[in-house]
């Protein structure tokens, strides 16, 4: 009996430590099903926002204004007019010339309360830096999908350009975790303007089980690294497999030291990436990780069709995660993301089946002779350029991290650096020399941005100071 009790004892340990990472509680009882591609994920949504009596809310990066999301909008307004209460909220930079403004207007107009994310504040110079990433639906408190789709035809896949459809997954969950779902979109709500009413959020939802899953919602702010601390969690306790799917992979190095010290402790570690970009002149850029990684066992797989845009990860049997969050800086710390961290076998094995299918569709990138990082083939076959459907601005970020990576390095010699390398830090050197030579020739080109810069600092600095100054005199006199 001794062994059991250890057994439950570590468990105990290992939820309390995953409550603490991830800011967020196991909840048992839910019914949960994966869902692959928009194939599956798009009619469930449409289905189960057909079937709302009570609200719909519904929270994404982007909807583009193209046959899609026109499809998504009809249904929204259709169901604002039989009196649902239909609440969206869309990201600023990530609707960027997706969607015009007349698409949100026609929307408002037919009863949907639409609101945006972060858009440009004078007074909030670097607001543009903290996105809400999220791809969330939850209907009438009972049913919630959470996955890393947007909304848009890149996703169904463009026949006339013979584009496939992306690569991507959510899943489905009915309660009680939808509660969970609910709250987080609360959270961002209030972010945006005036709260959900106490009282609606108090009737919505309810706590009967449906299933044998459980799970927790990770629903993470600017700041709060909750999915970071869940991924590093994972790493150090996975203990024979540990399987990642991401669009925009930029690890930070405590991450990847995490990756590469389970694989060297026999995780069999593997990393599925894009093969195709959105932005040609940053593929060099997704490859300077590998070497590290591949050198400690580490096996990386590009996809070899149109876009990879999934973010998923599986561990051991027993654990995995699906969601919005992509392996880098900007979605641990800048934006806002939602996950579902799922504890459950049948789960899991569902989802290891899933990576072992996307495998076949893949080319395995492997150290040569001369250690240089390759991919078996990749010569003789041309990929045909990707779309853009949103992936942009992440691919831009994760980019700039590795850059920003490499050269910080260099400056500080905080930590050795790869011979592969050697192309980022010429780049960057020869950027900083044309900067330096620009300034020693034409000085009031640099020295004018950087005025208007600095003073439109100042004045948001002073400004903000006499607002907060204000509103504290304001709370005196109240008392």
């Amino acid at each position: 009996m001794l062994l059991p009790n250890i057994t439950r004892n570590m468990r105990a340990v290992a939820d309390q430590a995953f409550s603490r990472a991830a800011g967020a509680t196991l909840v048992e009882g839910n019914r949960v099903r994966l869902l692959r591609d928009a194939r599956e994920n798009y009619p469930a949504w449409l289905e189960a926002i057909g079937a709302a009596r009570d609200h719909v809310h519904f929270e994404n990066y982007f909807i583009c204004d193209d046959a899609t999301g026109r499809r998504f909008a009809e249904e929204l307004m259709a169901k604002a007019g039989e009196g649902v209460r239909v609440r969206l909220i869309y990201d600023w930079m990530g609707a960027f010339g997706k969607a015009s403004r007349g698409f949100w207007n026609r929307l408002r107009a037919a009863g949907v309360e639409v609101r945006v994310y972060n858009p440009p504040r004078l007074d909030s110079p670097l607001g543009w830096l903290s996105r809400d990433h999220r791809k969330t639906l939850a209907v009438d408190g009972r049913i919630g999908f959470v996955s890393g789709l947007c909304v848009g035809r890149a996703w169904e896949g463009i026949p006339e350009k013979k584009l496939e459809p992306w690569r991507d997954t959510g899943i489905e969950v009915r309660v009680p975790a939808v509660a969970d779902i609910e709250r987080a979109f609360a959270q961002v709500w209030e972010l945006t303007g005036a709260p959900i009413p106490a009282t609606e959020r108090a009737r919505a939802g309810g706590p009967e089980p449906e299933g044998p899953t459980a799970l927790r919602i990770v629903a993470s702010v600017p700041a709060t690294a909750g999915v970071f601390h869940v991924d590093q969690l994972v790493a150090k306790l996975a203990r024979k497999r540990l399987w990642l799917t991401d669009a925009y992979f930029a690890g930070t190095s405590l991450y990847m030291q995490s990756l590469r010290a389970a694989a060297r402790g026999g995780v069999d570690v593997r990393l599925l990436v894009p093969g195709g970009t959105d932005i040609p002149m940053l593929k060099p850029l997704s490859r300077v990780g590998y070497r590290p990684l591949l050198e400690a066992g580490i096996r990386i797989f590009e996809w070899n069709g149109t876009m990879l845009h999934a973010k998923t990860a599986v561990a051991d049997g027993r654990w995995a995660r699906v969601g919005s969050s992509n392996l880098n800086l900007a979605s641990w710390m800048g934006n806002c993301e939602l996950d579902a961290a799922v504890e459950d076998e049948a789960f899991a094995a569902e989802m290891e089946e899933m990576y072992l299918d996307d495998l076949e569709r893949t080319t395995e990138v492997v150290l040569d002779a001369k250690r240089k990082v390759r991919a078996p083939g990749a010569r003789r076959r041309r990929r045909r350029p990707v779309t853009s459907g949103g992936g942009n601005v992440g691919r831009a970020a994760a980019g700039a991290m590795r850059l920003g990576n490499a050269v910080g390095a260099a400056l500080t010699t905080r930590r050795v650096l790869d011979p592969v390398e050697s192309r980022l830090m010429a780049a960057s050197g020869v950027f900083f020399l044309a900067l330096a030579l620009l300034a020693f020739l034409f000085p009031l080109v640099l020295v004018y941005p950087l005025m208007v810069v600095f003073a439109w600092l100042a004045v948001v600095l002073l400004y903000r100071s006499w607002k907060l100054h204000r509103e504290n005199r304001g709370k005196r006199n109240r008392e």
